[in-house]
């Protein structure tokens, strides 16, 4: 499914930002976009998972959306804005970049420094793969792996992806067994990424754990099979899905006017 075509008011915001396109996110009065306020109201919670909470229970409902970035092997990449529809990875990276904002300014620098590598807005530079998309977000310190017993490291290689060279990714691999039996070493915001068991595909979902009161974990999530944002219990999407093993990784705290580099 392609994304919709983007008006002529948005084309022109394109051509004088060089490469910026906002698909359901207003660029000129982002101080009234539901992810600007969602930032403003986050900053009364000290942690970046409390503001992970907060912004992500804020989205619960928006329609899943496939293949919602531009650009391609023969498309000029767009650095893609948009608060109003997700894929299951750019849910996790607008609430998260929205989580270490701290201005409304600040969420587009934060978005393009989780969504490619080092900061530069090109397809090859994407991370395309969610295996690079964690170790290249914790190599720029914006999250940390959770190595719970039992986790080890599994190569594969990956080859799904059109254009892009076939290539060998280390992932940390937690049984789910385990998870699930040190659930309270998980927090509300961390990340979990689901290990694929077919051939050439590294994670095939990813999502937000939450952490209910009575010590039950969910998952919350923009499902394809859903067609939404929502919660679902954790052990409910693991018996649906058939998933094995996952990998975790936790968001690092950001304090206000730390750099972005």
């Amino acid at each position: 499914m392609r994304a919709p075509a983007p008006s002529r008011r948005q084309v022109l915001q394109l051509a004088a930002g060089g490469g910026f396109l906002t698909l359901g996110l207003s660029r000129g009065a982002a101080q009234d976009t539901r992810i600007a306020g969602l930032i403003g109201k986050a900053h009364a919670r000290t942690f970046v998972g409390e503001r992970i909470d907060l912004i992500s229970h804020a989205l619960i409902g928006r329609p899943y959306v496939p293949y919602p970035l531009i650009g391609g092997l023969h498309r000029p990449e767009q650095f893609v804005l948009r608060d109003d529809a997700f894929d299951c990875v750019t849910f996790c990276e607008t609430v998260l970049a929205a989580a270490r904002a701290w201005s409304a300014s600040d969420f587009a620098p934060q978005l393009r420094k989780i969504r490619y590598r080092d900061g530069e807005i090109a397809w090859r530079e994407r991370n395309h793969y969610f295996a690079d998309w964690s170790s290249n977000n914790i190599a720029n310190g914006v999250c940390r792996a959770i190595v719970l017993p039992g986790t080890d490291v599994v190569e594969k290689t990956v080859f799904y992806m059109r254009g892009l060279p076939v290539e060998r990714v280390g992932m940390a691999s937690t049984p789910v067994a385990s998870l699930l039996a040190h659930a309270d070493r998980l927090a509300t915001g961390d990340i979990v990424g689901f290990l694929s068991q077919r051939a050439g595909i590294d994670y095939f979902h990813t999502g937000f754990v939450v952490t209910a009161k009575d010590g039950e974990l969910w998952l919350r999530h923009a499902a394809r099979s859903k067609g939404r944002v929502l919660d679902q219990r954790f052990a409910q999407f693991v018996a649906e899905s058939g998933a094995r093993h996952v990998s975790l990784l936790r968001p690092q705290e950001v304090w206000s006017g730390e750099a972005i580099v």
